[in-house]
């Protein structure tokens, strides 16, 4: 590989390259995705690559460096299930066109050093989660995780009678297999646990081990460390199951009591006016709850 040290610095990261591996640093710049802020950086294991890919940007006048990572190597992208959009991948790494040569003699460096099984699935994470502790709001309540339990805990403006009569949740790692990323930014996004031989049996917005997004609770940079944090906690405690989700189940969809959609209506319609929510928010969430009945 190159020699220890050698950097290549891009538009919102910087790649430097060590013997066994890159650490990307990602800048904490206005314009930088909110995503790398809080990543900050990633050592990836020159062993964790498949491939090596260079390509014209987007934005007229750049090219992209992309280090595409093997299947299940990482548990960010294996919680994020296709859904990040290009911006937000951590692997590319976006450059003014004038340095297309010397990426293109990183990309040759990089694919001398792809290992022999490239091709193949990882068996194990290779790339690091985000650590614990984690926390974000959702849309019906608070999660949170301390390495060891993820905790639910509801918010009375935003939760379902069936959340709030379960009462606030809370799940060690060693009885779950695996969770479920929605990302925010699409119509259903929640994070859903799945516990050990548990039948999904309703939608996100009625299940206690779910958590809900929206209205910009759960956004992608706060939900999705979570959601990789967890799944490489689950992953140590048991390796053997599939731990992540990436199709939607199906789910048996529960009709809200009419009183409880009622009453939140009425406290969506207190926080409209308060000025906390916009005419666009509120009538979206009001829609929403209507279609529960």
């Amino acid at each position: 590989m190159t020699h220890m040290g050698d950097v290549l610095a891009g538009i919102h990261s910087t790649w430097e390259f060590a013997a066994d591996s890159v650490l990307i640093r990602f800048e904490r710049g206005i314009r930088t995705p909110k995503l790398f802020q809080v990543l900050s950086e990633r050592r990836v294991p020159y062993e964790a690559l498949s491939a090596v890919e260079l390509s014209p940007g987007s934005k007229r006048g750049t090219v992209v460096l992309r280090a595409v990572p093997r299947q299940g190597a990482d548990p960010l992208l294996e919680a994020a299930a296709g859904q990040l959009k290009e911006g937000s991948d951590p692997y590319r790494l976006v450059l003014p066109a004038e340095r297309e040569t010397l990426a293109d003699y990183y990309a040759t460096e990089l694919r001398a050093v792809l290992p022999e099984e490239a091709a193949k699935p990882a068996e194990q994470y290779l790339v690091a989660a985000p650590s614990a502790p984690q926390s974000f709001k959702a849309y019906d309540g608070k999660a949170s995780f301390d390495g060891s339990v993820v905790a639910f805990r509801w918010f009375w403006t935003g939760a379902s009678t069936a959340k709030w009569k379960a009462g606030d949740q809370f799940f060690p790692v060693e009885e779950l297999e695996g969770i479920e990323w929605r990302s925010p930014e699409g119509a259903g996004g929640h994070l859903r646990l799945r516990a050990r031989g548990a039948e999904v049996l309703v939608d996100a917005d009625h299940d206690p081990a779910s958590v809900v997004f929206g209205l910009g609770y759960g956004p992608v940079y706060e939900s999705l460390p979570f959601a990789a944090s967890v799944l490489e906690a689950v992953r140590a405690a048991d390796p053997a199951p599939e731990s992540v989700c990436t199709s939607t189940p199906t789910v048996t969809r529960q009709r809200s009591d009419p009183a409880d959609v009622a009453t939140r209506i009425r406290h969506l319609g207190e926080l409209h006016d308060a000025g906390l929510l916009t005419d666009e928010e509120f009538t979206a969430k009001k829609a929403q709850l209507l279609a529960e009945l």
